[in-house]
């Protein structure tokens, strides 16, 4: 970090404790205007967890039954910024009881005596805007039983985080944190009384965010699936809460958000959940349905990218590419090195995916997710297509820029024989190796089969001395390349054929058989699966084709198919794997 970031950073929070402490000490609000109506939708089992004292923030387990959460100290920035932010508060609404209302209740309130005055981490303008979002959304759950002074106190609160947030919401990078941080105002505006005044400010803001950040096509600059999804869940409420209030949506608000819900449809695989790319996660469960029910939109997307991503749906099947440059500058602080990599997904069973983020689970994990070789795409002589530049801080969290990262990706999708197919390369390994890599899928009509086909050449005069200059430093032994396929936890793989295909078993009853030309060497690999909510990442397998580039031009075919016997149509009945969390309430920990 330089010293000008750091003379930033040190000014920027400078700034937050002036603008807190003097919100702090304004006139509060001291009412809804109206009963606000909670549209978060927190889990079950987490909030069961939360409320036994066992909390599981940014992949820290600390166990601290009866302890104040502000009591317990935190192992790092990023779980005291979860903590901050109250997204927690949806878990324990969710669980209703008693006991999980009096933890809510005690934690709120907590944090009111701790923090309320203008102190501590959380006066930052996003975490702000995600607090009052939470604290809008569960009033009813949280002020039930309370007293008028502890009742004063939550407005007062409340009406502090507005005034601040009024002051500093311009000082959030442009992107998911600065549409927190104004929908978050804007809730404030239209649900407290006193603060009516903060909502044409807070809405036209809205609407210039909405040009300036979300493009003609509906995408981010993250392009990151689930950053989109939270993007598109805020304006959807602040549209709700707009319409509720008779307010109009002004016409940039409402065209994000019709250009955003088809690029969600296309991203969105067979069985309801998101492509894992660039950081992001399939989204909560139900998030995604619920917010494209509310927005209303029904167009779906047109034949060409989503947010640079290509689509290839055929019967029950359905698989995302990553076909375009990953972000660069700021955008790209959680990109991800997945050029051309691809998820598959057969009906409500994902099969081929990508490891995902390992940020919950600590800095090298989060580092080794972003890597090419976590992602089913191929990775050159160790090489990732981009590689991680110097760190840098977005908020608490500590994050580096991709650098020499792809920029030429072309791409097609077109009409094939019996299916669709995408034609994409990308020039990630020309600095480095004079290798450009082309891929090929091809997915039949019925969705039963996907044929592939990786390429390695040297186009130019200049590549191919430079691969030449490559082959001479490691004596003309060729240099080594791996396919990665990796399978989802659920997946049952072993080798069969004498080792020369790997047969895969879904939860669903499918079989899936992979094959490839015999140009490489197959073998079964351990993988890993990064999701949030889990204590660890989740064993899973990779399917590994490995060979050497000897020559100008390297040709691999691979394909998966279901097995013959495999019906047309499964009923699939099979419940999904029990999460970590619930397997821990009953005292598996394995």
């Amino acid at each position: 970090m330089s010293r000008l970031q750091r003379w930033r950073a040190a000014a920027g929070r400078a700034h937050n404790r002036y603008h807190a402490l003097r919100a702090a000490r304004a006139r509060p609000a001291t009412a809804f205007l109206s009963a606000p109506e909670p549209r978060t939708v927190g889990s079950f089992a987490r909030g069961r967890q939360l409320a036994a004292g066992n909390l599981l923030f940014a992949g820290h387990l600390v166990e601290a039954p009866g302890w104040p959460i502000w009591d317990v100290t935190p192992p790092d920035p990023a779980f005291e910024e979860e903590i901050q932010g109250f997204t927690w508060l949806d878990d324990l609404a969710a669980v209703g009881e008693p006991r999980s209302r009096a933890v809510a209740q005690d934690w709120v309130w907590g944090w009111i005596e701790r923090y309320g005055s203008g102190h501590g981490p959380g006066w930052r303008p996003d975490l702000a805007g995600r607090r009052i979002i939470r604290w809008t959304h569960h009033a009813l759950f949280l002020l039930r039983g309370r007293s008028s002074e502890q009742s004063d106190a939550f407005y007062r609160a409340l009406g502090a985080q507005t005034l601040y947030l009024s002051r500093r919401w311009s000082a959030t990078p442009p992107g998911l944190a600065r549409f927190e941080a104004l929908t978050g105002l804007l809730y404030a505006g239209l649900s407290l009384e006193g603060m009516e005044r903060f909502v044409p400010g807070a809405q036209a803001a809205l609407a210039r965010e909405c040009t300036r950040v979300v493009d003609d096509e509906g995408g981010l600059p993250t392009r990151c699936p689930e950053d989109l999804l939270e993007v598109f869940t805020l304006l959807t409420w602040a549209g709700a809460a707009l319409t509720e209030t008779g307010r109009t949506l002004d016409r940039e608000h409402a065209g994000a958000i019709k250009r955003i819900a088809p690029t969600l449809r296309a991203l969105r695989h067979a069985d309801g959940g998101l492509a894992r790319f660039h950081g992001g996660g399939r989204g909560a469960e139900g998030r995604l349905d619920q917010a494209l029910a509310a927005s209303g939109v029904r167009r779906r997307g047109g034949k060409g990218l989503a947010m640079g991503f290509a689509r290839l749906q055929g019967g029950r099947t359905s698989v995302v590419v990553d076909a375009a440059p990953p972000p660069t500058g700021p955008a790209s602080y959680n990109a991800h090195a997945s050029t051309l990599a691809f998820e598959l997904t057969s009906g409500r069973r994902p099969l081929v995916v990508n490891c995902g983020s390992g940020a919950i689970f600590g800095s090298d994990w989060r580092r080794a997710g972003r890597a090419t070789p976590s992602h089913s795409a191929l990775c050159l002589d160790g090489y990732s297509s981009a590689r991680l530049g110097a760190p840098g801080f977005i908020g608490a969290a500590r994050r580096e820029m991709l650098e020499d990262a792809p920029t030429r990706v072309p791409c097609e999708l077109s009409p094939a024989e019996d299916g669709t197919r995408f034609e994409g390369g990308h020039d990630g390994y020309v600095a480095t190796h004079g290798l450009t890599h082309a891929r090929t899928l091809e997915l039949t009509h019925d969705g039963r089969a996907l044929a592939g086909e990786d390429l390695l050449v040297a186009i130019s005069d200049r590549d191919k001395r430079l691969f030449d200059h490559r082959m001479d430093a490691v004596r003309l032994s060729g240099l080594p390349f791996q396919i990665r396929f990796h399978l989802h936890p659920d997946v049952d793989a072993e080798l069969d054929m004498n080792g020369t295909a790997v047969s895969m078993a879904l939860r669903s009853g499918e079989i899936w058989v992979f094959r490839h030309d015999l140009g490489a060497d197959l073998r079964l690999e351990a993988s890993v699966y990064l999701e949030k909510g889990r204590l660890r990442p989740r064993a899973a397998q990779q399917v590994v084709l490995s060979g050497r580039a000897m020559q100008y031009a390297t040709r691999v075919r691979w394909s998966f198919a279901k097995a013959q016997e495999t019906a047309i149509a499964i009923r699939d009945l099979a419940p999904a794997a029990a999460d970590d969390d619930e397997a821990d309430e009953n005292g598996d920990d394995s």
